[in-house]
């Protein structure tokens, strides 16, 4: 029998003690330890375990080399930012995320961040609630026909958003050095050729990128003074991919006129600068969220542990693809 530790996990283990039964699979046994007071170090639970499941728990070569028994780590998230991958590599580690879970929910969020900025939904409502009932107040507003949105990256996310897009009637241009015009254009898009230039045509620039280090600080002072001063700058994909303190500096000197965000930089201590500007919608790391992808992510990322730990087969996800097991 095989030990599969569940780490500061929300939920019971319920629904996945199902999944094994439904699928079969006989030699896993699920454990959870709730501890995120961090009592206790995350190796001396998980000495015994050949799988681990984690959500945003730094996993550093130090505790992998803890762990002598581990096999495989699998995330509940799309993002694997948090675990060294390379290390895990080193150490025969498989780690796999839950690519596709979200999708939607991410999509539908992005979009709407548009929506209520450009709508000032938002604004108006912090605005009524203090006693303003005028609907003149703030900046202007436009209609999103017509109006430019600049992707940055086109993974799958970005391309569910494309439908939604398109039905406001919105011209669509994409960043991704990696897709080619002809690509682009089978999804209604038209390509920019460089990031300065995305940033200069948009009337909405969305990112979508997973946070590596070339990705750190993506938007940063310069590429915030490239943006047009009427653009709204939307984050859905991780706090570090923007300089805080630049986008804080736009938005209070009118460089760029609003951000919606659903990162921040500083998840560890959910604080930030941005909190207390009004011409921003924030909303709490909440754009994957839904009861639907909440088991989605759940039953994809137990699937990868049955994979590698009962079916001695490399994961459909598996993020460290260099990484050798027997």
């Amino acid at each position: 029998m095989q030990e599969i530790l569940y780490y500061n996990i929300d939920d019971t283990l319920d629904y996945e003690n199902q999944l094994l039964e439904e699928w079969n699979v006989s030699d896993l046994h699920l454990t959870e330890v709730k501890d995120k007071e961090g009592e206790k170090p995350l190796p001396e639970y998980a000495k015994d375990a050949a799988g681990l499941v984690v959500e945003y728990e730094q996993i550093t070569r130090e505790k992998m080399q803890q762990m002598p028994n581990l096999k495989i780590i699998s995330l509940q998230s799309i993002g694997y930012n948090n675990v060294d991958t390379a290390a895990a590599t080193d150490c025969g580690i498989c780690v796999t995320n839950t690519p596709g879970f979200c999708t939607e929910e991410v999509a539908t969020h992005a979009v709407g961040l548009m929506i209520d900025l450009a709508r000032k939904m938002t604004y108006f409502d912090r605005s009524v609630r203090q006693g303003n009932w005028d609907p003149l107040m703030g900046y202007p507003m436009h209609r999103m026909s017509g109006k430019t949105v600049g992707l940055v990256f086109f993974g799958a996310i970005p391309k569910a958003m494309v439908p939604l897009l398109h039905a406001l009637k919105m011209r669509i241009f994409v960043y991704a050095p990696t897709k080619t015009k002809e690509y682009l254009a089978q999804y209604g898009c038209e390509k920019a050729e460089t990031l300065e230039e995305l940033l200069r045509i948009s009337d909405f620039v969305s990112l979508h990128t997973p946070l590596i280090p070339s990705t750190t600080h993506l938007i940063g002072e310069k590429e915030l003074k490239l943006m047009k001063k009427t653009a709204f700058l939307i984050n859905t994909a991780r706090g570090p991919v923007v300089d805080e303190a630049a986008l804080v500096k736009a938005l209070r000197t009118g460089e760029i006129l609003g951000a919606g965000i659903d990162v921040i930089e500083d998840e560890v201590h959910e604080t930030s600068d941005l909190f207390p500007l009004e011409n921003t919608v924030i909303t709490p790391h909440s754009a994957f969220l839904s009861e639907d992808s909440f088991y989605d992510a759940r039953k994809r990322a137990l699937a990868q542990m049955v994979q590698r730990l009962s079916k001695h087969e490399r994961p459909e996800f598996l993020v460290n693809r260099d990484v050798q097991f027997e």
